[in-house]
């Protein structure tokens, strides 16, 4: 295999480590569905969105997009558009550190999760 394709696979591979892990998030009083979809023109965005009982919807996403000679990633937790939690977007020219950083930024995103769905719940009672 040459050095393009195991890029690729890596990036298969790192992909859909994200998608994994975001969509395993649960929390026991708030419906959620996972999600990934293509941004265009050449981009992907993955992740979970939970809709409160009060039907607010809460989005936990990350997303590596490429442009010009750098790959782009960038990650974030928002509720009703409005963000919660913005990781700052990264620039990158290496596709193995642009996926060095979708793997912890997927983390980033998952870690406060269970915090902020129960901090949400606590405001509508």
């Amino acid at each position: 295999m040459d050095s393009e394709s195991r890029a690729a696979a890596g990036l298969l591979a790192a992909l859909s480590r994200a998608a994994e892990i975001l969509a395993g998030l649960r929390h026991p009083f708030v419906r959620s569905r996972p999600f990934s979809c293509f941004v265009p023109p050449s981009g992907v965005r993955t992740g979970a969105d939970f809709v409160l009982p009060d039907g607010r919807e809460v989005r936990f996403e990350v997303s590596l997009t490429v442009s010009g000679d750098a790959f782009h990633v960038a990650g974030g937790i928002t509720a009703e558009g409005e963000p919660l939690l913005e990781l700052p977007r990264r620039s990158l020219p290496n596709v193995h550190d642009a996926l060095a950083v979708l793997d912890d930024y997927a983390g980033d995103v998952t870690a406060p999760a269970d915090r902020m769905l129960d901090g949400l719940l606590d405001e509508i009672v």
